[in-house]
């Protein structure tokens, strides 16, 4: 089964504008917010981030779970890019670029994450500059530097 080439962005944050960066399992050098595709093409994109969250980091966003649905939000903003060739074999052939939907998560500060070990090794927090600085991705980082502008909309 192909990835669908349409994807999202969670830029994880704290108040003091701490982000939470992983470093992938598969690409040591490459640090990243979480991403992923749509399971299905019908799926809701906040459905989709939500459930990339709990998969990537152990935490649950729903009312009564470790953050409220409230706290994630659809920064509006779409990035069309080319999918790096290291991954194209994922996407059906002839596929070389996704859409990537970018959304912010508040979360407290302190809160525990649980990686899922075959996709990330390490993470670390960081203030929203040095973040951008340290992603590999070109999106992520411009995502990460826009942080202060969604907060104070």
């Amino acid at each position: 089964m192909y990835k669908i080439p349409e994807s999202v962005l969670v830029v994880i944050y704290t108040e003091d504008l701490q982000v939470l960066l992983m470093q992938r399992a598969d690409k040591l050098d490459y640090w990243q917010s979480v991403t992923g595709s749509k399971d299905f093409p019908e799926e809701a994109l906040a459905a989709t981030a939500s459930r990339e969250v709990q998969e990537e980091t152990g935490i649950a966003i729903a009312d009564g779970g470790s953050v409220p649905a409230a706290n994630l939000s659809d920064w509006r903003v779409a990035n069309i890019y080319e999918i790096y060739p290291v991954w194209r074999h994922r996407y059906a052939p002839g596929v070389t670029k996704n859409t990537e939907h970018v959304f912010g998560l508040l979360v407290p500060a302190g809160i525990a994450v649980t990686l899922a070990p075959r996709e990330h090794l390490q993470y670390k927090w960081l203030p929203y500059r040095e973040a951008a600085d340290a992603c590999f991705s070109p999106s992520n980082a411009e995502a990460i530097l826009q942080l202060p502008h969604h907060l104070e909309q």
